[in-house]
């Protein structure tokens, strides 16, 4: 019995002629030798079907079956068999196959050179798309390697494939297995690589035109290695058939494998740097492709909201999911999926936000639509859309999802991501959102009521509704400033003190040692002056874990009264930002606004580092002032309770003082959320009516 081997050097002389083949793939004038041969006449070939058949062959049964795993003919394969059975391939497509089958086993039978037997397999499909040559190669690879494999497995238990066989002299493939098994593992890879170039470049054949185009970067890029790509692919397979080819005749003699096992081992290196590379602009042209879609879907949201609607289905189909194959809402009382369909015709508001929605919007938000529900006079539905970030999606943010979720009485997505980007997109350049949550309303022809009525509902609640801006002016043209204004829906207690004709004192901050002395001194001034005082502690804005604090100090120390919980602390002081940021939005300033410059004037006090205080008679009679000049004015209340009578009463008098002893020097802040909007170009100060300078504070508060 002879050995067939190759002398030591075959090593040596494969790595010279690798080197020459990774050279060669870089080399224009081959690129060009390449393009030369490609002359198409538009036939259009659908390889689909073909390809599957191939990945029957060579996946599914012949390299499971060397690397020693179980071929499964599970449902799927089964049903892929039934669809695989019916496809009819033309006869022409037949024929071109057949022929490069016979290519393929005379080229690498007589052991020719593979660059020029590539040449003569691409000249011969030259009238063939480059994804239509890689195909049909790989096809008639599949039937000389499928033929062989038959034949080599079938040859110990069927007469006929035993004596074809013998004919050919083949080798024992269970007698030889473990000589023959690096030969073919390093077959299969490489085979398996050329079919991954394959299906890119068939991906990239398929990509929607309307989206990309031949002549688009990524696609550009693409196209410009393709023709090379089909090549190696090519070149590979002919490497593959020169394998099986060599086995015939080897019968009597013992396989020494390694250099063929090494030539294709790296021949399926340089094949899948090469997918690398193409999956890579395949992804950019997805991404280029998705761009486009989202484009194209967020031009069609403004035309939908451009347009007239019969209902609001097509808004909120397109704001929020399109699709019919899941129910995209869950109900907030049931905590049941449910359709779309629960909005239809309905004034809808939608609560868009982050997960950094507070507890205490919830709450308030909660108050306001179970009102709703209750009285049966207001119909709106709310639904919760989340904007989430998919980078930053994990298990944490997913849980804080979910918490937040399960805090609500009304509709929320199931899921943030069903949320298209054009939608995202929408909702952040058309409706401003950032970070600051924001209600969306919508009438029930899915019209916009209001981009963000979120100022209107913390103010008026459920008053506001249809929430139009029509309805927001309307509301204001029924306000002056007043402590009803200024308290309403936050605490009745104190609403009940102004219906008695008391005099009331609202007064913030978190100075401890002011808010004593200044406590003791208004209640000595009560005593002394037998006034019927009450007063209550409104805290600070944006500190709701000092405010906790505060609220147990109270509890304890018995300064006055006060709000037991931060969120009616919240409540006030966001009621106040959103009187500001609806003024702005109707063009009101605080020359022409006595509301807007009280509100202003009532925001600066709180940005100051001591107290401040309102003094209240009846609905209208007001006197605010600072931390230590409202304290001074207590002080020195003997050099004008004399006042009091002349002036008509407690608070004109002591507005009086105010008045006539304004310090020398002040220095006021106004700090202004900037994620809500509106910042006013214009601020007046409070106490001397000159315009403030504006300044940029970035806040980070870990409390």
């Amino acid at each position: 019995m002879s050995t067939r081997q190759l002398p030591p050097s075959a090593p040596k002389m494969y790595q010279k002629k690798e080197r020459r083949m990774f050279s060669t793939s870089d080399d224009s004038a081959m690129t060009k030798q390449v393009q030369a041969t490609h002359a198409p006449d538009g036939r259009e070939i659908d390889v689909k079907p073909i390809l599957q058949i191939v990945d029957e062959i060579l996946v599914r049964f012949i390299a499971r079956t060397v690397e020693g795993q179980e071929v499964k003919r599970d449902q799927d394969a089964l049903e892929m068999t039934a669809a695989l059975a019916e496809f009819d391939m033309l006869d022409s497509l037949a024929y071109i196959i057949n022929k490069i089958s016979c290519e393929l086993s005379c080229k690498c039978s007589g052991g020719g050179d593979a660059h020029s037997s590539t040449m003569v397999l691409l000249n011969y499909m030259s009238s063939y798309a480059w994804h239509a040559k890689v195909v049909l190669t790989l096809a008639a690879f599949a039937v000389i390697f499928g033929e062989f494999w038959l034949v080599a497995q079938l040859s110990a238990e069927n007469t006929l494939a035993k004596s074809v066989a013998l004919l050919k002299q083949l080798p024992d493939i269970a007698e030889n297995f473990m000589s023959l098994k690096p030969h073919f593992e390093a077959l299969i890879r490489l085979v398996k690589a050329a079919m991954d170039v394959t299906m890119c470049i068939v991906e990239f054949k398929e990509l929607p035109s309307e989206y990309i185009s031949e002549d688009t970067p990524p696609m550009s890029v693409a196209s410009t290695h393709i023709p090379i790509a089909s090549y190696w692919v090519i070149r590979s397979i002919v490497a593959c058939a020169s394998q099986i080819a060599s086995l015939v005749g080897m019968r009597n003699e013992s396989i020494s494998s390694a250099t063929e096992a090494w030539e294709l081992s790296s021949l399926a290196h340089k094949v899948s740097s090469i997918y690398e590379h193409l999956k890579n602009q395949l992804v950019l042209c997805y991404q280029y492709i998705d761009d486009k879609r989202h484009i194209e879907a967020f031009h069609n949201l403004i035309h939908l909201f451009e347009t007239v609607h019969v209902d609001n289905m097509k808004i909120l189909r397109a704001l929020i999911y399109a699709k019919d194959d899941i129910l995209p809402l869950v109900d907030g009382t049931t905590k049941s999926r449910v359709s779309l369909e629960v909005l239809r015709r309905k004034h809808v508001l939608l609560l868009i936000s982050d997960l950094d929605l507070s507890q205490e919007e919830i709450l308030v938000l909660d108050n306001l639509y179970k009102d709703a529900r209750a009285r049966g006079d207001t119909q709106y539905e709310m639904v919760w859309i989340p904007i989430v970030d998919k980078a930053v999606w994990n298990e944490v943010n997913k849980q804080k999802f979910e918490y937040l979720q399960s805090l609500m009485a009304w509709y929320s997505v199931c899921d943030p991501f069903i949320i298209e980007p054009s939608a995202v997109k929408y909702i952040k350049e058309v409706w401003n959102f950032s970070k600051t949550a924001i209600l969306v309303a919508l009438d029930p022809q899915g019209r916009l009521s209001s981009p963000n009525a979120v100022h209107m509902i913390w103010i008026w609640g459920n008053l506001a509704f249809p929430f139009t801006s029509e309805k927001e002016e309307s509301l204001w043209k029924q306000e002056i400033w007043s402590l009803e204004l200024l308290v309403d829906g936050i605490d009745p207690t104190v609403l009940d003190w102004m219906t008695e004709g008391k005099l009331i004192c609202l007064y913030g901050g978190e100075d401890l040692e002011w808010i004593e002395k200044f406590t003791v001194t208004a209640l000595n001034v009560a005593k002394v002056g037998k006034l019927n005082l009450e007063m209550a502690y409104v805290g600070k804005s944006n500190a709701k874990e000092r405010m906790q604090k505060m609220i147990k100090t109270f509890s304890t120390r018995k300064f006055s009264y006060f709000w037991p919980n931060v969120t009616s602390i919240w409540f006030f002081w966001t009621r106040l930002e959103s009187m500001l940021y609806s003024k702005l939005l109707h063009g009101k300033t605080v020359e022409n606004d006595e509301i807007m410059s009280e509100v202003m004037t009532v925001l600066s006090f709180d940005g100051s580092d001591r107290g401040w205080a309102i003094f209240c008679r009846g609905a209208t009679e007001m006197a605010r002032a600072k931390g230590d000049s409202a304290l001074n004015c207590l002080l020195e209340f003997d050099n004008w309770k004399d006042r009091i009578d002349d002036e008509g009463g407690f608070v004109p008098a002591m507005n009086d003082y105010l008045n006539k002893n304004k310090p020398p020097h002040h220095c006021n802040r106004l700090i202004l959320p900037g994620s809500t909007g509106g910042i006013p170009q214009k601020v007046v100060c409070a106490e001397c009516g000159r315009q403030m300078e504006k300044y940029f504070m970035y806040r980070c508060c870990v409390e």
